[in-house]
């Protein structure tokens, strides 16, 4: 049978088709492989260098890196371990990973890998063989898991103990000095409050010694006169003898005198003992035992002792009752009384007319004290920072920033509070409040 002309023409056409369909199928495959490449290469690449970040961070660590499989061989280590074992990664890989424990360490260890299994374990101290004999580490161990979350292995990340303790024991070392530094800086702060007293004591001392001084002098002299006055009545003389010696000696006078003169040695040597006392006062510890004291002779013997070494007179607003009760050591409360009072002088020696004000009550349970001036008050974003250990807003050299900041630990120890704020009228005002004696404790 012969084909027409028409259905050869349609037997062509439908093969040329079919060859543009597979030249078209392999174009888009050859261009699917290009891309593919592409890919395959770029994520090579991202691999690669993930890898090299990955080593490089290895390779910084100080602290060991450790990957096991999940049977405890181990699979990779970092330059860290190998330094610290004297041993290559080539030479530990599909080692055990308890062979390079010493000592007793291998069962600690076994156990370690078993347990990691259900959880991380941290801090498990072992000793391994290093270059120079056993290293007490501190390890940590981590699970690892495949992408279908079974165990694939374990991650063990250690520090050399002895780096640790030195660390530690330098800490240490660095705590002691700076605790020591603090207990010298207090300690100064301390004397530098006694060093204020001293000028107003060595005053106040000087009268009363002067004037037993002076007394005893004039007791002296009287002790000679009578002396050879009694020593004349003893050799037998005539009654003549005695009256002209005795008018010479003005023994009558002399007689008349001694009252008077060991009135006025006994009242300077009270004087001289009640400074002392309260020096002693203001030197007690905190070893000695809370007991009633009058807040009032604190406030006024502070007071007396820095306005003596004044520079300029001040006037001082006695608005203190006779006697107010408060708990607590009186010298540790001096100490306190004497600082606060100290800063307000400080912060009106420039004003023209420098004046302070005392005050003092009760409410509730405690006993209060207020010491003003008008001086310019403390600026209002340092008033947060007054009690803040080393914070003075005195010019340097003129204050250590440490004497309100022990002040109110002293305070807050006696259950009390310090407070300071600036007054609508000006100046600033210090608040100390202090617990009162239980009923039936006060002094009589």
């Amino acid at each position: 049978m012969i084909q027409s002309q028409q259905d050869v023409h349609s037997e062509q056409g439908a093969t040329d088709e079919a060859w543009v369909s597979v030249i078209r199928k392999m174009d888009e495959a050859y261009a699917d492989l290009v891309r593919y490449q592409v890919q395959v290469e770029e994520q090579n690449e991202a691999l690669e260098e993930a890898r090299n970040f990955f080593d490089s961070v290895q390779s910084a660590m100080s602290d060991v890196l450790i990957a096991c499989d999940h049977e405890g061989n181990i699979q990779q280590v970092n330059r860290a371990f190998e330094e610290l074992t004297g041993r290559t990664q080539e030479s530990l890989l599909g080692q055990p990973m308890e062979s390079l424990c010493s000592g007793e360490s291998c069962a600690p260890l076994l156990e370690c890998l078993q347990r990691v299994r259900c959880e991380p374990v941290r801090d498990l101290q072992i000793d391994i063989e290093g270059v120079d004999g056993p290293v007490p580490l501190a390890l940590n161990c981590s699970p690892r898991f495949n992408h279908r979350g079974r165990l694939a292995g374990i991650v063990v990340a250690g520090r050399p103990l002895g780096e640790l303790m030195r660390a530690f024991n330098e800490l240490n070392q660095a705590h002691a000095e700076l605790k020591l530094a603090q207990e010298r800086l207090i300690q100064a702060e301390k004397m530098a409050s006694l060093g204020r007293l001293v000028a107003g004591v060595a005053h106040e001392l000087n009268n009363p010694i002067s004037f037993v001084y002076g007394n005893m002098h004039a007791l002296q002299r009287y002790t000679r006169r009578l002396v050879e006055y009694f020593d004349l009545v003893q050799s037998g003389a005539s009654r003549d003898e005695l009256r002209q010696l005795r008018e010479t000696l003005r023994i009558d006078k002399a007689i008349a005198d001694l009252d008077s003169l060991v009135e006025g040695t006994m009242e300077g040597a009270g004087r001289v003992r009640e400074i002392v006392n309260d020096l002693r006062q203001f030197s007690s510890t905190q070893s000695t035992r809370k007991a009633p004291f009058d807040l009032v002779h604190v406030v006024r013997s502070a007071l007396h002792w820095i306005t003596k070494e004044s520079k300029r007179e001040i006037r001082v607003l006695d608005q203190l009752p006779n006697r107010l009760e408060a708990v607590g050591h009186s010298g540790q409360i001096h100490q306190v009384v004497l600082n606060l009072i100290q800063n307000a002088v400080d912060a009106i020696m420039e004003q023209p007319k420098p004046m302070l004000t005392l005050t003092a009550g009760t409410e509730a349970e405690l006993v209060w004290l207020e010491v003003a001036d008008n001086g310019s008050g403390v600026p209002a974003e340092d008033l947060p920072r007054l009690f803040d250990p080393f914070f003075t807003t005195k010019p340097t050299g003129q204050g250590t920033g440490l004497g309100l900041s022990i002040s109110y630990g002293i305070v807050t120890g006696h259950g009390g509070t310090l407070s300071i704020s600036n007054r609508p009228e000006g100046g600033a005002r210090a608040r100390l409040t202090l617990p009162r004696p239980a009923q039936g404790d006060e002094h009589g």
